[in-house]
């Protein structure tokens, strides 16, 4: 049986959190003197009075919980910080449609990073530090929250099928899972940290620099600028957010053994080499078609094919140049990038890197039992066996993935678009992504999209940011089954 006191616990905290981070933006409006201070003030109240009269009192055995408390906790926690992150923009008068307001609100949660606003520098800039901050918090906070208020919770890795081979079952940070949710908040917010410092002294200003850290760690994308970073027009500015885009889709248990001194643990994960070698090869690969095929000198041809693609790997969703305009052959490889994603552990999202390798071992391993029907040719990850269940389940998880994205593509298709908007925009919602290619690629925004095609984008941003199983698993028989 469902233990849904423990539920209603859950999103209580959850709520009563979200609240105490709402008066943090109520704070930017008072000190920019904006009206929104008071919008809110109300949203806070609100948020965290409802999150007080869900709280739920626990008794000693109602505290341990199962796998079917955790999906429900985890899809909940994305679904109730969403709806309740609207109250500002709502109550601000910043968006008028709660459709466009959950859109926005949910892109935030998911890191997806796409926008139906149309002039974002209008905007007030406690409003713009809330949609940045969701980023942040839908990253890698909530989760860590979670795992902060409930040590009981077991399921740290339960959005992610291939947690066995994450990095995090053999290297662990500390043996209690609260002990190292503290340490990779440290972590998470020291990156944070040392980028503002470093775009703050390449002359952003401060209120888009922390802006803009919070949604790189968290490979959202959201901007305080109708350009996005071209708005800045800097080379540091786009090398030190490169790097950190690029930080931030690595595993943040690697990051923490990197922090520590201890490189052999990086060096030596194979997820984190396959990772690097992608963006070594796709960067070069970009640059040079930039060089030789559109005429961009080789420095700048590097400076942009890296931003770009690293955006793309990391699903964060940063631009600096409209990718549509440089060619076909760069659009096909984009659209392939969009469905890598970082490393599993990391804020990204994506079909991940550890699946990608392992499906490539997989697949090279297989000819070999057609020549060698009898031999036992097991699948090696960091020197351990893979079981062959767990080899089933990733391909059915990308099989799952590839109809979902096709199915969303069918649905753009069906509302008017073109076959390169339809997909590519099924693509990008789906691993989180924003921008896509075609109608809705860079310097545009998803205003125009019908409100039923809004609301079924925010599905997929739901689905790709909670690893599809998460979510789907709620809605079989089998779930509410004794």
């Amino acid at each position: 049986m469902i233990n849904f006191r423990i539920i209603a616990r859950a999103f209580s905290l959850l709520l009563i959190v979200e609240g105490l981070f709402m008066l943090i933006s109520a704070g930017v409006s008072f000190l920019y003197q904006e009206h929104t201070a008071t919008s809110f003030c109300f949203s806070a109240f609100i948020t965290i009075v409802t999150g007080v009269l869900v709280f739920t009192p626990l008794r000693n055995e109602e505290r341990i919980f199962g796998n079917k408390e955790g999906y429900i906790i985890v899809t909940g926690i994305w679904l109730i910080f969403s709806i309740f992150g609207t109250l500002p923009f709502l109550i601000s008068g910043s968006i008028t449609s709660f459709g466009d307001a959950f859109f926005e609100s949910m892109s935030g949660c998911t890191t997806t990073g796409a926008t139906i606003l149309t002039n974002i520098e209008s905007m007030p800039h406690g409003i713009l530090f809330w949609r940045s901050l969701t980023q942040w918090l839908g990253g890698m906070g909530i989760i860590l929250i979670s795992l902060s208020v409930f040590p009981a919770f077991k399921s740290f890795n339960i959005q992610i099928s291939a947690s066995e081979f994450s990095g995090q079952s053999n290297d662990k940070i500390h043996p209690r899972i609260k002990d190292a949710a503290k340490r990779l908040i440290a972590i998470y917010f020291f990156l944070t940290l040392a980028e503002v410092i470093l775009l703050i002294f390449g002359g952003m200003p401060v209120f888009d620099a922390i802006c803009h850290s919070f949604s790189t760690l968290s490979t959202g994308g959201f901007s305080t600028r109708n350009n996005g970073i071209a708005a800045f027009s800097s080379p540091y500015i786009m090398i030190i957010i490169t790097i950190f885009m690029f930080i931030a889709g690595i595993n943040m248990t690697r990051i923490y053994f990197g922090l520590k001194g201890n490189f052999k643990k990086v060096a030596g994960n194979n997820e984190f080499v396959f990772y690097t070698l992608i963006c070594f090869i796709f960067i070069l690969l970009v640059s040079l078609i930039l060089c030789f095929k559109s005429g961009f000198p080789f420095g700048k041809a590097l400076l942009d094919g890296s931003f770009q693609v690293i955006s793309i790997i990391t699903t964060t969703g940063f631009y600096t140049q409209d990718h549509n305009l440089w060619g076909g052959i760069i659009l096909i490889i984009f659209f392939i990038l969009m469905f890598t994603g970082g490393t599993t552990g990391s804020t990204s999202g994506g079909i991940k890197i550890a699946r990608l390798l392992l499906i490539t071992k997989n697949s090279r391993q297989e000819f070999k039992r057609l020549i060698h029907p009898n031999a036992f040719i097991p699948v090696r990850y960091d020197n351990r066996i893979i079981s062959q269940s767990t080899i089933y389940n990733l391909l059915v998880f990308i099989m799952l993935y590839f109809l979902v994205m096709c199915f969303g593509a069918f649905i753009m298709s069906f509302m008017g678009y073109d076959i390169i908007t339809s997909f590519s925009t099924s693509a990008s919602m789906l691993g989180n992504i924003g921008p896509g290619l075609g109608t809705f690629g860079p310097f545009t925004n998803y205003s125009a999209l019908p409100m039923a095609g809004k609301w079924f984008l925010t599905a997929l941003m739901l689905l790709g940011r909670l690893e599809l199983f998460t979510v789907m698993v709620l809605f079989s028989k089998s779930f509410y089954r004794h």
